[in-house]
């Protein structure tokens, strides 16, 4: 073939390929239901609920600070009635909307397709219905205008154009199968907003509050707040690195300048005024309701997040002080018992670590670190079928919990329940691959259920991370022992 007829044939596949590329753009592309103008949407409605429901437990218990819910049912009652008046003068009221206290001192609110949800360390800061009105519109903004879901979809275009075209056209559910696989995560789902889509989430938020009544000044007064909790926040944080660096990441998602009070200032001028309702705040009932939460909170911060603090630098008697003391003022927190348990376990007294994480369950029989705990506990009895169902009652709650799915595969494979330990020890690998010991078992786990070629690599992993430890010269001996078969086949 001369060189002539070769390039001929290559511009024509490629004409085709970019023919059906753009085929296939101008058939992904929907209408934004808030700007009534198309663009580049990979992600179905359904596929975004569906999203939101796998996302929204790891990110209740293990982002923005995790926690879990902060249990109040009359204060909750009262504020998902403002959020589902919110949701009802939206851009989209089918979806479906839920909506939780996260227990986290970190002064955070954030919204996904279905559930919608603010921290205690927030909402302890606010002053007014109104402020509440506002945060938790603009963050019902970004869903409404479908701004996880265009990053989703960006993402997406972004694996297909590294895969090729045709994957694309392919039958095979690629955007469920990108979703799956975890290409878009939970920090890209929650956090990384561009500065224009702060700003339209911002406009969002007060056209909804101004729709039910509120008087629009009051998002700038909540931005205030916002700046001045996150600001007290930081310095309570200090120089507690990986604390700090989160933190530092969040506010930079959130800009809380000058700059951004004049851009609100700009969209309530252009904004067209509603029949602002009573006063257009509701003060004197949002003080009273949250009154016994910002009691709460104080605790949390002078006493518990500095106990777990502690904790993390090993300074058991200071942790164990801090946190006897939060108990002292609060009896109804599982938080504090757990962390007390926690502190236990570090002092090898298992007892009084499952007594704290027993009591913590009395309060709360779904607190998902004390239920970890327990399993935990089990685990190192040796009472396997036990732990086992404290560990998947933990994972029900949290699915992604590292820990949990540690130690419910090491209880699999104490009981030779191979498979199932792989299921649990590769997600916990995922997350830990350098973990002192967990390629060598999932070598054997491989091996006992006759895969020597993925044995064969979590050896050689384990070797790499530490040849010269027992679970390193097991996993040489395994190895070279079934090398040999490998190259067989």
């Amino acid at each position: 073939m001369v060189q002539s007829d070769r390039k001929r044939i290559f511009t024509n596949i490629f004409s085709v390929f970019a023919g059906l590329f753009v085929l296939f753009l101008i058939n992904s592309c929907a209408v934004n239901p808030v700007t009534g103008q198309s663009q580049l949407m990979l992600v179905s409605e359904d596929q975004e609920i569906a999203m939101g429901k796998r996302v929204y437990p790891n990110a209740l218990w293990g982002g923005e600070g995790g926690g879990g819910e902060y249990k109040d049912p009359n204060l909750k009652a009262y504020l998902k009635n403002i959020i589902v008046n919110i949701h009802k003068v939206s851009h989209r009221p089918s979806l479906p909307v839920d909506f939780d206290i996260q227990n986290s001192s970190v002064p955070n609110a954030w919204a996904i397709p279905g559930h919608v949800a603010i921290t205690r360390g927030l909402l302890a800061a606010i002053d007014n219905e109104a402020e509440f009105a506002f945060i938790m519109a603009h963050e019902m903004g970004h869903v409404s205008a479908r701004h996880s879901a265009s990053q989703m979809s960006h993402a997406m275009l972004g694996q297909v154009l590294l895969g090729g075209t045709g994957l694309a056209l392919g039958t095979g559910g690629y955007s469920d199968a990108v979703l799956t696989a975890g290409a878009v995560g939970t920090s890209l789902v929650l956090l990384k907003f561009s500065r224009t889509d702060e700003l339209d989430a911002d406009k969002l938020g007060i056209l909804y509050m101004t729709r039910l009544g509120y008087d629009p000044k009051n998002a700038i007064s909540a931005h205030r707040n916002l700046e001045k909790v996150s600001q007290q926040y930081g310095q309570s944080v200090g120089q507690e690195r990986s604390e700090q660096g989160f933190f530092n990441e969040l506010i930079s998602t959130h800009p809380r300048t000058s700059i951004r009070i004049d851009e609100v200032q700009n969209i309530i001028n252009q904004t067209p005024r509603g029949i602002i309702k009573g006063d257009g705040i509701e003060r004197q009932q949002f003080q009273s309701m949250v009154a016994n939460l910002r009691r709460v909170n104080t605790i949390y911060l002078n006493y518990y997040d500095k106990a777990a603090r502690a904790l993390n630098k090993n300074d058991l008697q200071g942790a164990s002080s801090l946190i006897t003391q939060a108990i002292s003022m609060d009896r109804t927190q599982p938080a504090f018992y757990t962390l007390n348990g926690f502190i236990a376990l570090k002092r090898k007294n298992d007892s009084e670590a499952r007594r704290q994480f027993l009591q913590a369950l009395s309060l709360d029989g779904n607190y998902q670190p004390a239920l970890r705990g327990l399993g935990a506990i089990h685990y190192a009895d040796g009472n396997y079928k036990e732990g086992i169902n404290y560990l998947k009652r933990s994972l029900a709650l949290f699915p992604e919990d590292p820990p949990s799915h540690y130690f419910l595969g090491m209880s699999y494979y104490r009981t030779r329940s191979y498979r199932s330990a792989i299921e649990h020890l590769s997600n916990f690998a995922e997350v830990q691959p350098k973990h002192p010991g967990v390629h060598g078992v999932l070598g054997q786990c491989y091996e006992n259920v006759n895969d020597p070629q993925s044995a064969y690599n979590e050896y050689m992993l384990q070797i790499q991370i530490d040849a010269n430890s027992d679970m390193g010269k097991m996993s040489t001996s395994r190895a070279n022992a079934i090398k040999s078969s490998i190259r067989q086949k």
